[in-house]
């Protein structure tokens, strides 16, 4: 018998908006699917000052190694296993290992830029937005900046206002317009999931 090709859901919305706490909680509900972070397909900055790499900004689509990324979520597409890149973000720097990434019945794209760029899009069976207003994204992004990748919270608070919001109004909101299926990140995630799945189970139905 052959298998279907795995079904691919992108979840995008600002910095601190939940998509992360939406893909694993609907990880639970779709049997463990691949989970492919946009954050790993940062560049390696190796070869510039660390200096240099917190001045660069990480909040525009154009840093992030799109070529890659759109080849490997392809592959998934196709029901192949790729080698997904590690990030290491207190340096900047791309990280010697890799991490194994083997297609299942589902595959979820998440990240600030999931549904960003058309070609990526077109890949996508259920496309999600989640959304959250600035104040709440800020808390959360120094929760998980300070904790997970040594930052300071004036650090975090400071690189929030200059770029993430802005960059946040001019790149990632708009891509809203995209999605199947719009939720607010600080609403009850059981409702949330719930969104998602009737939209997925509406699809493969067709």
């Amino acid at each position: 018998m052959t298998r279907e090709p795995p079904y691919l859901i992108g979840i995008a919305g600002p910095s601190g908006a939940g998509k992360s706490f939406l893909s694993e909680h609907l990880a639970r509900e779709l049997n463990n699917p691949a989970i492919l972070p946009l954050d790993a397909y940062y560049p390696d900055l190796s070869h510039l000052s660390l200096d240099e790499r917190n001045r660069l900004n990480f909040d525009d689509p154009a840093l992030l190694d799109f070529p890659l990324l759109f080849s490997q979520v392809a592959t998934l597409a196709r029901g192949e296993t790729v080698q997904q890149p590690l990030y290491d973000f207190a340096h900047h720097t791309r990280m010697s290992e890799t991490r194994v990434v083997a297609p299942s019945e589902f595959v979820i794209v998440e990240g600030l830029f999931a549904l960003y760029w058309p070609d990526l899009r077109t890949l996508l069976q259920t496309r999600v937005y989640v959304d959250m207003n600035d104040g709440d994204c800020l808390e959360r992004r120094i929760a998980r900046d300070v904790q997970q990748r040594g930052r300071t919270t004036e650090s975090v608070t400071k690189q929030f206002r200059e770029s993430v919001a802005p960059m946040a109004d001019l790149y990632v909101r708009p891509t809203a317009q995209f999605a199947d299926v719009k939720i607010n990140g600080g609403g009850r995630i059981e409702r949330e999931v719930a969104s998602v799945l009737a939209h997925v189970r509406g699809q493969r139905v067709r």
